[in-house]
C-alpha cells in the first residue's frame, strides 16, 4: 500500500503513475512531480498524531508534521460507539488504542475524496468497521476493499448521526449531522463541502480551494436548500476551522453573499 505524499490518500497495486486525485483540476501535483510514501517511512521519520478536545464527544486528530493536505480527523463519540470523520493519512497502533478506548467504532466516513486518507488502513486496525464512501465518488477510490460500503442521499450511522450528500465540491461531497452536538443545538461536520472561513462568521463554497474555482450560485442555493431542514448551531471544517455559534444563519447569509457576487450584484465594487 502506497500513500500519495501530496494528498495522503492510500493506493493499492497497481499504483497509478500519478495520483488521479492530485491530477484533477481541484487539486495539484507539485512541480517536482508525483511522490509516494508509506506508513513505515512516515513512522521512521517520527510522524506523530495530535489530539484536541473540541467539545464533549468530539475530538480533533491532526498530523505533525502535516501529512498530505493536513486535514483534522474528527472522532465523534456517541453512546452506541464512535464515528471517524475525514481520516488522516497516517495511523499507528497507539492512536487506534486511544480511539478504541472510547468504545467500538461504528463507521469511517469522509466529506469527499481529498479526505479519504488511509481510511481502509484505519478500518483494518479498528476492527473492520465499514468505510462509507458516497457512490458518486466511487471512481476516486485508490484502495477498494470489502470494508468499503457505498451510499447515496442520506445514511444514518446511528441515532442522531446522519450523513447527507450535498454535492458541489465533488458530486458525492457530504456533511455529517450530529444532533447532540453543541449542547444539543446540533453540529455539522462539513469538511470543505461548506468551508468555515478564518473570520468564524462566514463560510465558503468552492469547486477548488487551492485553484480558486468557484461554484455557481445555483449549486450553492441547492446545497443550502438541502441543509435547511437540519438543526445545527456549530460547524467544523476539515482543518478544525469552525463557526462556533449561529451557524445555520451564517451559512444562509454566506450563501446569499456568494450568489449575489456570482450574479454581478456587486460588480460596482470591482
Amino acid at each position: 500500500m502506497l500513500i500519495c505524499a501530496t494528498c495522503a490518500v492510500e493506493y493499492d497495486e497497481p499504483t497509478p503513475e500519478d495520483c488521479p486525485i492530485c491530477s484533477d483540476e481541484r487539486q495539484y501535483l507539485p512541480a517536482t512531480g508525483q511522490r509516494w510514501t508509506t506508513l513505515g517511512d512516515l513512522a521512521a521519520a517520527g510522524q506523530e498524531l495530535t489530539w484536541i478536545d473540541n467539545e464533549p464527544g468530539l475530538t480533533g486528530v491532526g498530523t505533525h508534521p502535516s501529512v498530505g493536505i493536513g486535514q483534522t480527523m474528527q472522532v465523534l463519540t456517541t453512546p452506541a460507539g464512535s464515528v471517524i470523520w475525514d481520516p488522516v493519512g497516517y495511523v499507528d497502533d497507539a492512536a487506534c488504542a486511544r480511539v478504541l478506548a472510547l468504545g467500538p467504532v461504528l463507521a469511517i466516513a469522509s466529506s469527499h475524496p481529498h479526505m479519504f486518507g488511509v481510511q481502509v488502513e484505519w478500518s483494518r486496525r479498528l476492527g473492520n468497521p465499514p468505510v462509507l464512501v458516497a457512490e458518486a465518488d466511487r471512481e476516486w477510490l485508490g484502495r477498494d476493499d470489502p470494508v468499503v460500503e457505498l451510499w447515496s442521499g442520506t445514511y444514518e450511522i446511528t441515532n442522531g448521526v446522519t450523513l447527507h450528500q450535498v454535492g458541489g465540491h465533488f458530486r458525492g461531497s457530504s456533511v455529517l449531522h450530529w444532533v447532540a452536538g453543541a449542547d444539543g443545538n446540533g453540529v455539522l461536520l462539513t469538511g470543505d463541502s461548506v468551508f468555515p472561513n478564518p473570520d468564524h462568521r462566514s463560510v465558503g463554497f468552492m469547486r477548488s480551494y487551492p485553484n480558486h474555482i468557484p461554484l455557481s450560485g445555483a449549486v450553492v442555493q441547492r446545497i443550502v436548500t438541502q441543509l435547511q431542514p437540519l438543526s445545527y448551531d456549530r460547524i467544523y471544517g476539515n482543518f478544525n476551522n469552525s463557526v462556533n455559534a449561529d451557524a445555520k444563519a451564517i451559512l444562509r447569509a454566506s450563501a446569499d453573499r456568494h450568489i449575489a457576487w456570482t450574479r454581478g450584484h456587486f460588480d460596482h465594487l470591482t
